[in-house]
């Protein structure tokens, strides 16, 4: 009887706590489970870690990640100055035994380590062999290249020479100046060397900042040279010229004969003269020869040359033929150089940003070429080209100096050279007309 009094006592209590008792019963069970959670979270952790410190497993994953890279890569390689066939391979980790044996195959007829700036490169590397080349392609000419293909039995290499076919054509081209001969052409979709070139041809006796004007006229034809799909390759010789200024012709035709080659007026007249009036192109006369108040002493003094706006970087040109006697720091002339072309005549270029490649003291030049950059070194207000002309060691005025003409043709040269200009011209007409 006391027993059933103790239960049913105990079971009232339980059903008055019975919340109570669920909560203590879920705290246990939580308390428990975490426990074992732990435990097996420690083994789990312990096991991963030793999977992770596993040799073999290591190596698995590397192996897995290595094969997600490509196991050829394509490499384009631009070659920049002074860079060598050597470096350039050495750049991209290619073992020495094979540079060695590519130099050694290409050597055999090229000059492989006397590359040219912005050359293309093309090979192939096999990342699975320790970055190999697997294929080469070396440019010899603008038409010529030796292509190493290596052979997968014998891993040697095949030489191969690829040659481009080039097809020649010619191009007839006119248009009206309405902003700047540049702008016009470049609207017609003229190489931008053939445009310069015409303007060179035309700097012996025009200034294109002052001497055209709106609604001058333009004709040209020139060569270019295309692959087998028709894509141009490169431009050749402009064959004719014409610059109408308020309708007066300045026509050249092109003439090639060794002893004579060069552009001549239909009078048989060399455009070529001793020196040209403007050294560079694009640029705005900011200052004349003469007397003037000096921008930065501020007192008025002998300005004993001409100077040139333009950009900073702009190419600055050999008015004429000569040797460079003077290619250094020149004082408040800055980087200046002085060209001497014969005994009457010397050219002072100052105030240069820097010289161009291989332009030193000694070095002989040709007309047009590229000997410096404009800049604003030494005493300078601002980028320009200070040019000089020496007549006889006076500075003179370049802009009013007489020089006279090229050669005249004469005889045999004169008659074949009538010849080729009747064909010029009815080579333009058919070109006009749809013809050829």
């Amino acid at each position: 009887m006391i027993i059933k009094l103790k239960l049913s006592k105990i079971q009232r209590v339980i059903k008055k706590n019975l919340e109570f008792v669920f909560l203590l019963l879920a705290i246990i069970i939580t308390i428990f489970s975490v426990r074992i959670y732990n435990v097996n979270k420690n083994v789990i952790n312990q096991n991963y870690i030793n999977l992770i410190n596993n040799t073999y497993f290591q190596k698995s994953i590397n192996h897995v990640f290595d094969n997600l890279k490509p196991k050829f890569l394509n490499i384009k390689h631009k070659v920049s100055k002074g860079e060598t066939f050597n470096k350039i391979l050495n750049s991209y980790k290619i073992p020495k035994s094979e540079i060695n044996e590519i130099t050694k195959i290409l050597s055999k007829e090229n000059k492989i380590n006397k590359l040219k700036p912005n050359q293309i490169i093309i090979f192939t590397i096999d990342r699975s062999e320790n970055n190999k080349i697997t294929n080469l392609l070396f440019p010899v000419s603008r038409t010529k290249k030796i292509q190493l293909i290596r052979k997968i039995a014998s891993k040697n290499f095949e030489k191969k020479e690829i040659i481009t076919n080039l097809n020649k054509k010619i191009i007839f081209k006119e248009g009206k100046i309405l902003q700047s001969l540049y702008k016009s052409a470049v609207d017609l979709k003229i190489e931008p060397n053939v445009i310069v070139e015409f303007a060179r041809l035309y700097g012996f006796q025009v200034d294109f900042q002052r001497d055209i004007r709106k609604g001058d006229t333009f004709q040209i034809m020139y060569e270019v040279f295309e692959d087998d799909d028709g894509k141009i390759f490169e431009t050749g010789n402009v064959i004719f010229a014409n610059l109408v200024m308020r309708d007066q012709k300045n026509t050249l035709y092109y003439f090639d004969k060794k002893t004579s080659r060069g552009h001549y007026d239909r009078n048989g007249k060399s455009v070529k003269k001793a020196l040209m009036k403007t050294p560079i192109n694009g640029a705005r006369l900011s200052s004349s020869f003469g007397m003037r108040k000096h921008p930065i002493d501020g007192y008025n003094k002998m300005h004993r040359g001409t100077d040139f706006a333009a950009p900073e970087g702009t190419p600055i040109m050999a008015s004429g033929d000569g040797i460079i006697i003077r290619a250094k720091w020149c004082g408040g002339g800055g980087n200046c150089i002085k060209i001497k072309h014969n005994s009457t005549y010397s050219t002072v270029y100052a105030h240069l940003s820097k010289f161009a490649f291989g332009i030193k003291k000694g070095v002989r030049v040709k007309q047009s070429q590229i000997i410096g950059y404009v800049g604003s070194t030494g005493k300078s207000t601002g980028p320009h080209l200070h040019y000089e002309v020496i007549k006889n060691g006076k500075k003179i005025n370049s802009q009013t100096l007489k020089l006279p003409s090229g050669k005249i043709l004469a005889g045999k040269d004169r008659e074949l050279f009538e010849i080729n200009r009747i064909k010029l011209d009815v080579l333009k007409s058919e070109l006009i007309l749809g013809i050829k």
